[in-house]
């Protein structure tokens, strides 16, 4: 080989080496920090765009899928050309951002409006609690120092026309509880009858229960019948007393 071919090849690979360097983002030893610059050379810039973009298009996708975010990709090369990603519309992603811009411009003013509104409400509010409190001393008869005659006229009104409504509420609820406790008290009555028909019943029942055959008032009857009969016979068979009786006459007539 002459010195020549040698000197070429040298020269090939010091720029191969060089390309890579450039290609390459610059590395501390080990995983350090990466020095991120523009490339120069135009192939290994063009290889680093196209690995780097669907790497970005892939973490777009993950995003999209695994946050369920709605997620607009758009990527223009050197060249001019379009890259995008969206999971739903990128037309729809943009407009929903320049109204989300909007928005935003417009947070200020909103913001010190709705303050506003909110102080004068809770102004209303105080008057109103404030008032609420007086109006309820007043029903109680205190801080009365203030009203003037009209006032205490009205004052007296509304308390006789509370009173009213108290006093009906209250006869409302008495009748109510008298007329249960009557209807309570009929259904007593009506239980304490059905109680004393089902005892009668029972003891008509146990009475007749015991008349019959095999009953304890039955069996007390038989053995008095028994008993009668019994006498009746020996009754019967004792031998009659005429003879003792002619034998008397007989004697008195000799005497």
């Amino acid at each position: 080989m002459s010195s020549v071919s040698v000197l070429i090849s040298y020269r090939k690979a010091m720029a191969y080496i060089t390309e890579s360097r450039e290609a390459s983002p610059q590395r501390t030893l080990g995983r350090g920090k990466v020095e991120i610059k523009r490339i120069e050379n135009t192939t290994n810039r063009q290889v680093t765009f196209s690995k780097r973009r669907n790497g970005l298009l892939k973490k777009a996708y993950e995003l999209s899928v695994l946050c369920d975010a709605e997620v607009a990709l758009i990527v223009f090369s050197t060249r001019g050309r379009l890259y995008e990603y969206s999971n739903s519309s990128v037309k729809s992603t943009i407009e929903r951002y320049k109204k989300a811009s909007a928005d935003t411009n417009t947070t200020g003013s909103v913001s010190e409006a709705n303050a506003q509104f909110y102080q004068q409400e809770a102004a209303k509010l105080r008057q109103q609690i404030s008032n609420l409190q007086n109006s309820n001393r007043n029903m109680l008869g205190e801080s009365l120092s203030g009203l003037t005659a009209k006032d205490l006229k009205n004052l007296e009104s509304r308390l006789e026309k509370g009173i009213s409504k108290i006093r009906s509420k209250k006869n409302e609820l008495l009748f109510a509880e008298i007329e249960y406790m009557q209807k309570r008290e009929i259904d007593l009555h009506n239980n304490n009858q059905l109680l004393r028909a089902k005892i009668a019943e029972n003891e008509r029942k146990r009475q007749n229960m015991n008349l019959m055959p095999g009953g304890s008032n039955y069996e007390m009857m038989q053995s008095h019948q028994t008993y009668d009969s019994r006498n009746y016979s020996q009754v019967n068979a004792l031998p009659s007393n005429n003879h003792y009786e002619h034998q008397d006459q007989m004697a008195l007539q000799l005497v």
